[in-house]
Formats: structure tokens, C-alpha cells, sequence
């Protein structure tokens, strides 16, 4: 993945965070996958709403963190969140947005600087790419990773605890382990509650609603060896199925798996 716009000034390249560089390469038209990108550094899931829907969104998350962990929030009509990044853009610095009318994906920009209004916020939420890091220095291996590409996401049977409008299914992300090291992926993270934390579920996707763990809702099919199970996390995409079942006349997230990469430290993060 490219990462790089040509810099006359060697020293600043190198002073360059790597999550600068992942924000710059979106803004330059990458769309690709951000797992394993810009190790070391906080991603997030976005969504972005009317003001008038965004006090009903909070306390939505907030009766759900498992799946929708805040971690930054925009002030109204600013598409800058200073805590996130010095020099950071929601509107061009993901590789790719979903666009929502009624409920129903309207358009896939990788820029939504011509969509963005006076009366929208932005929430930023914790991301299991995050702990991912985590796993992987702990030698567990991340098949997504491994095969590049999107992690496999499904909408369950768990329900999500309503506020306003927004109430539906919990969207879960999928990674198979052997059963030893599955054991090991609750350990590490469960010290990330801030994004998802310990797993929801490991075992049976037919308990939580998943009919064929082959066809994942969002992102792509990962194999699961007969020597693995698999192990399931809350995931931050579950707004995009609570967007879809309120029908929202007008709101945007980000395309899943292609994550806001923030100058956050994922050590910043873990709980002791």
C-alpha cells in the first residue's frame, strides 16, 4: 500500500507519524483495507449524523459499548477532532465512506467534502484492529492479515439496547483460533475495552444468529480449519444495521474495514 507523497524535506519525512502517512495516502485516493496499517496507532469506525440525531447516538453507544465504544467526537458542523490528530480531516482521510438515505447505501465516495453540512457530528469508535496488534505480538495469528484482506463481519440475533431511533443487531467481526489460542486472544483483550474488548462469543455462530459463517454481511470469507473455532468480537459496524433499520433520511459511516488510522497509541488504551 502506498503510503507516500514525495517530500522535499528528508527530515520531516522521517518525522512523519505512520498514521499521518495513512491519512495522507486516503486523501491521495487509497481504498484499501487499513488492518495491519500503521502498527502502533489507534483505528476507529465512523459515523456521522444530523445534530438532532446525535444525542440519541450518544446514549446509544453509551447503553451499548461493547460494539460502539466512543473515542472521539467532532463538534457540530467541525470535521476536525484535534484529540484524534493534529492534522486530521473526516472528510477526506478515510479510504472509503458509505453514504446513507432511508436507510439504504446511496453512494461509496472516498471524499465527502461535497456531503458534509453545518448541522452533522462525527463519532469516532473503537476498533478491533486496534487489539490486533496486541494478538499479534503475542504470535497469534491474524488470517485476515494473512490473506489481505477485509476481516469477515455478521449481524447476529443479539439485540442492541435502544435509544431514539436507533435499535437493531449487534455486527460482530470473526478471526478463527485453535482452542489454546483462542484462550489466549480472550487474555489480551480483554485489556482493550475501549476497543470492543474480550470477545462476545466463541464456538457456535448458529447461537447468535450467524446462518453460514462462510458469507460473512460485511467484509470477506476467511476459512476456519477444523483445528479452529471461531471467535467472535462486538464490532463498530453495528451502526451501519442500526442505520439501515431506523432508516434514516441522511447519514454517513465509514466503508467496513477501511478505518479512520489516529494518532492515538494503541498502548494508550490498555487496560493494566
Amino acid at each position: 500500500m502506498i503510503f507516500g507523497l514525495a517530500k522535499k524535506d528528508k527530515s520531516a519525512e522521517r518525522e512523519m507519524l505512520p498514521s499521518l502517512q495513512a491519512r495522507l495516502a486516503c486523501r491521495a485516493g487509497m481504498a484499501s483495507s487499513t488492518a495491519g496499517i500503521a502498527n502502533g496507532f489507534v483505528q476507529g469506525n465512523l459515523a456521522i449524523l444530523p445534530e438532532k440525531l446525535a444525542a440519541s447516538f450518544h446514549r446509544f453507544c453509551q447503553l451499548n459499548p461493547k460494539p460502539c465504544p466512543v473515542i472521539g467526537m467532532s463538534d457540530v458542523g467541525n470535521p476536525h477532532i484535534p484529540s484524534l490528530g493534529a492534522d486530521l480531516d473526516i472528510r477526506t482521510d478515510l479510504p472509503r465512506y458509505r453514504v446513507w438515505r432511508d436507510g439504504e447505501v446511496v453512494e461509496e465516495p472516498t471524499d465527502i467534502r461535497e456531503h458534509w453540512r453545518d448541522d452533522l457530528v462525527a463519532f469516532v469508535l473503537g476498533c478491533s484492529f486496534s487489539f490486533e496488534e496486541a494478538l499479534m505480538a503475542d504470535d497469534l495469528p491474524i488470517r485476515h492479515i494473512e490473506r489481505n484482506v477485509r476481516v469477515p463481519m455478521y449481524r447476529t440475533n443479539i439485540a442492541c439496547a435502544p435509544s431514539g431511533p436507533f435499535a437493531g443487531p449487534m455486527v460482530v467481526s470473526m478471526r478463527p483460533f485453535k482452542p489454546a489460542d483462542a484462550i489466549r486472544a480472550v487474555q489480551i483483550t480483554s485489556r482493550f475495552p475501549s476497543v470492543h474488548g474480550a470477545p462476545i462469543h466463541l464456538g457456535h455462530p448458529h447461537s447468535i444468529g450467524i446462518k453460514d459463517i462462510s458469507k460473512p454481511d460485511y467484509g470477506d470469507p476467511v476459512p476456519v480449519e477444523a483445528d479452529e473455532i471461531p471467535v467472535f468480537w462486538a464490532c463498530g459496524v453495528t451502526p451501519q444495521s442500526v442505520i439501515a433499520a431506523a432508516k434514516l433520511p441522511f447519514a454517513i459511516t465509514h466503508a467496513p474495514g477501511l478505518m479512520l488510522v489516529t494518532d492515538m497509541k494503541n498502548k494508550q488504551l490498555a487496560v493494566l
